[in-house]
């Protein structure tokens, strides 16, 4: 196994263990949410179109998104505390490791979410701020935050930085931890994000319920880092939103470098449609519901582009269904180089870090077109191009790309049989 077979393995194993600890199904109901309560005013018309999982399914692909998550439209303020240990002292200034983050997650909410989110971080604490005990006391060796030594963490940090810090004033928190404490993000990932935490501690009368950890960056051995490490905070912060990890046991071979929730290391890229839908970045009137038998014709325009048409969804069962989507290389998207029309099924009922999404692969076993470094390879070259079809032999669902225009638009014809 290399080193980056080794590095993704053990990234696709403590994410698993984090994301089932982040998001158990017991969320605060109290806690208002745009990602929640907001959604539920969407379209009637849209109805079949938004699936939902069952009870205690772990981060649902579901739409609306649940409640206890951070806000996901708007003005969003981030909270940064970069954090220190005596075993692991600060390299350099605090503001430095502030600055391998931002104004880079800022851009990337903003592009993606097509100025939808107004991410706004701040750091009132511009030191490093020390914890009272050695990093290895603490016993964190795995990204898991209901850990104890996770949870004493947290505690520890909350009561050193309370004096100086308005923890109400925040719609989320990042801990930006001394990159020095624990190992390389080559060797194992210790980066982990609360979310929905009912167990969180409470400051200031609010509990810090939507918190993500970074440590090392997504250092992925290309040597680009210093351009893409940014990336794992805009992943961990999609958590905090309420988005599951997409990467399964073979590192990322469900959904590729489709989506930041499945690769945040190597070339930029975005999110998928179906997630800009999630979390309020595509109105109502961008998406069409192909609910109904027979054949319908859908114009969809490049995901990266603003306005116009984004997402097809065809739905199967109430927590089943085929997303259809256009990428071209643009705006996040960096490393597309087959642009075409992406289908993917989205299972509802299926737990973060088990696939919940599944990219349908228009070439298969061909290799792939990338070249970029620690990409995907298989999936890159996956959306369907004018003249090809899709097939579900198992429910009758067809998808064929009829045409593309000078503008980079797709009409796709959908045909589902009668119901």
């Amino acid at each position: 196994m290399s080193r980056r077979t080794a590095a993704l393995a053990s990234v696709t194993a403590l994410a698993l263990g984090a994301a089932a600890s982040a998001s158990t199904g017991r969320l605060m109901d109290e806690t208002p949410s745009a990602a929640g309560p907001t959604a539920q005013a969407r379209s009637a018309a849209l109805g079949r179109c938004m699936i939902g999982g069952g009870l205690g399914v772990q981060m649902s692909e579901g739409i609306p998104t649940g409640p206890g998550y951070a806000r996901s439209t708007g003005t969003v303020r981030a909270l940064n505390l970069m954090v220190d240990f005596s075993d692991a002292p600060g390299e350099g200034r605090a503001l430095d490791r502030l600055g391998e983050f931002f104004p880079q997650t800022t851009d990337w909410f903003r592009t993606s979410s097509y100025g939808r989110v107004d991410y706004r971080p701040e750091a009132p604490v511009q030191d490093w701020l020390r914890m009272p005990k050695p990093f290895k006391k603490y016993g964190i060796e795995r990204g898991a935050p209901f850990d104890p030594g996770y949870r004493e963490l947290v505690d520890d940090i909350v009561a050193t930085a309370d004096p100086d810090v308005d923890f109400a004033a925040y719609d989320l928190v990042n801990i930006l931890v001394t990159p020095n404490a624990g190992p390389s993000a080559l060797d194992t990932v210790l980066s982990v994000t609360f979310a929905g935490n009912h167990e969180a501690p409470v400051a200031d009368g609010v509990p810090i319920s939507n918190a993500s950890f970074v440590y090392s960056r997504q250092d992925d051995g290309s040597g680009s880092y210093d351009q893409t490490g940014y990336r794992v905070l805009p992943h961990e912060n999609g958590h905090v939103f309420g988005l599951p990890d997409l990467y399964t046991q073979d590192g990322g071979g469900a959904v590729g470098h489709w989506d930041i929730m499945s690769e945040d290391w190597g070339a930029n890229n975005d999110l998928l449609a179906w997630h800009k839908w999630k979390l309020g970045w595509l109105d109502d009137s961008q998406v069409d519901c192909a609910s109904a038998s027979g054949t319908t014709e859908h114009l969809l325009t490049p995901l990266a582009r603003t306005g116009g048409t984004k997402l097809a969804f065809i739905p199967l069962t109430k927590k089943t269904g085929y997303a259809v989507e256009v990428r071209t290389r643009a705006g996040n998207d960096e490393a597309v180089c087959r642009p075409g029309v992406l289908i993917y099924r989205v299972d509802a009922d299926v737990d973060t870090g088990h696939g919940p999404i599944t990219v349908s692969d228009s070439t298969r076993d061909s290799g792939g077109c990338t070249r970029s470094p620690n990409v995907h390879a298989e999936l890159s070259d996956a959306p369907y191009a004018p003249g090809e079809t899709f097939r579900d032999r198992d429910t009758g669902v067809r998808v064929t790309v009829a045409g593309a225009d000078l503008d980079g638009n797709y009409r796709v014809h959908i045909t589902r049989p009668k119901d």
